[in-house]
């Protein structure tokens, strides 16, 4: 009786499975592109039409082009909506209509040549456009539908799918080189020396110093990679000192932490431009290449091309900004009772930098240049702390505010989860 009933179980089972099959496949047999909407008694619990169309389907743009041909245009000078839509067979008043009709989609001043934009005609004897996209970047499109009594115009937005990356590295050269030739994205560079802005100084990093890294990439497509989104874990090891970064959030705010809890964002940044040497120091005693003799060099001098960006090292009202003498164009930013730094020989200053101006860390403020005494494009940066110049390669500035004790829980969780990953990554990477 126990095996009859079994196999009674296993028959009805059975029979439901092909019950199930059957109606998959009568779906995927009528389903088209113009198919009309089943009515809600029609549905079968557990079936997702929308799975079932994508199997059948081609899309493009979010059109169905299973019977309509594409083809592919580049704007050149002088092209704007209205002579594209002329362009391409449309009567004068159509293609003003059209053209009004895409207005909130289509900003006719964002478009430049170069940009692509794409027909979706009919297969018949006489093609009939029947949709229209234009590319506004990787991502973003603007479609207008001609199908209908009225035109339609509207956004499409192409998926993106975030993926986690791992790379590691030691250093023989830079740090953007290294990256490199690992066959990461060598902006990832820019990312870690963010990350570490205030821990490190890449001016400085050292032969045999190394990195790992966690980090996400959006992509389109599932294969073309738009940029780095995030850095979701790293430790850099500088002159034998391991830094780690942990992502958390607290208070909404997203920042890196190191192991103890304690924020990585001090109050001011490491250096006010990214990745360009030093060639002079803070000195008592240097020799001025263009007076001819000694005199004291309170400052670090980062030589970097003509009009490269020039940032604030941390939040502060601008005090002064013009030209002063030997100094060329000058910007002086007051951050505290404290501190107070100057950035000299300035080919330009940033828009809407004046005196009384209030800048956040990192905004951009000016643009190296080699006004005043000066021999070359260069940034002469210096500190004063309560008015006497102190060497900002030795500057100490406080921490912002470490994790709070009730979420000293959650961040164990996540750190525990970070250097996991970043040890799983390594092991599957050798």
């Amino acid at each position: 009786m126990l095996v009859e009933k079994e196999n009674r179980i296993r028959r009805e089972s059975m029979n439901k499975n092909i019950t199930l099959y059957g109606l998959l496949a009568g779906l995927l047999v009528c389903f088209s592109c113009t198919r009309t909407p089943r009515q809600p008694e029609e549905e079968e619990e557990g079936v997702d039409s929308e799975w079932i169309d994508s199997l059948q389907h081609v899309y493009q743009y979010g059109v169905c082009i299973d019977s309509l041909d594409v083809t592919e245009y580049k704007m050149k000078n002088g092209d704007n909506p209205a002579s594209i839509f002329s362009g391409l067979g449309f009567s004068a008043l159509k293609a003003d209509s059209i053209t009004k009709a895409s207005t909130e989609v289509l900003n006719p001043t964002k478009l430049r040549a170069g940009m692509n934009y794409y027909t979706f005609t009919t297969q018949d004897s006489v093609a009939d456009i029947r949709y229209i996209a234009f590319a506004k970047s990787l991502v973003d499109y603007a479609v207008i539908d001609l199908t209908g009594d009225s035109i339609q115009a509207y956004e499409f937005n192409k998926p993106i799918t975030i993926k986690r990356h791992y790379t590691e590295g030691t250093l023989n050269s830079s740090l953007w080189n290294v990256i490199k030739a690992s066959g990461a994205d060598p902006l990832l560079a820019i990312k870690i020396s963010d990350v570490y802005a205030w821990q490190i100084d890449f001016f400085d990093v050292k032969e045999g110093d190394s990195f790992r890294v966690l980090y996400d990439v959006a992509y389109i497509d599932d294969t073309t990679a738009l940029n780095i989104t995030s850095i979701e874990g790293a430790v850099f090891t500088h002159q034998g000192k391991e830094f780690t970064a942990i992502p958390f959030t607290q208070d909404s705010v997203f920042e890196y932490f190191d192991l103890e809890g304690n924020s990585l964002r001090k109050a001011f940044l490491k250096a006010p431009l990214d990745f360009f040497r030093i060639t002079s120091r803070f000195t008592n005693a240097r020799f001025h290449p263009i007076l001819k003799r000694y005199r004291a060099h309170h400052g670090v001098d980062y030589a970097a091309p003509v009009g490269t960006e020039v940032k604030s090292i941390g939040a502060g009202t601008v005090i002064a900004k013009g030209y002063m003498n030997g100094g060329g164009h000058t910007l002086k930013v007051k951050h505290n009772s404290v501190y107070t730094t100057s950035y000299m020989h300035l080919s330009k200053y940033a828009k809407e930098i004046e005196v009384g101006s209030h800048v956040q860390q990192g905004q951009v403020i000016g643009y190296v240049g080699s006004t005043g005494l000066s021999t070359g494009p260069h940034l002469d940066f210096r500190v004063y702390k309560n008015g006497e110049p102190i060497n900002p390669l030795q500057m100490e500035a406080p921490p912002s505010q470490p994790v709070r004790p009730e979420l000293r829980d959650s961040f164990a969780i996540v750190t525990q989860t970070v250097l996991a990953e970043l040890d799983s990554m390594r092991i599957k990477n050798n």
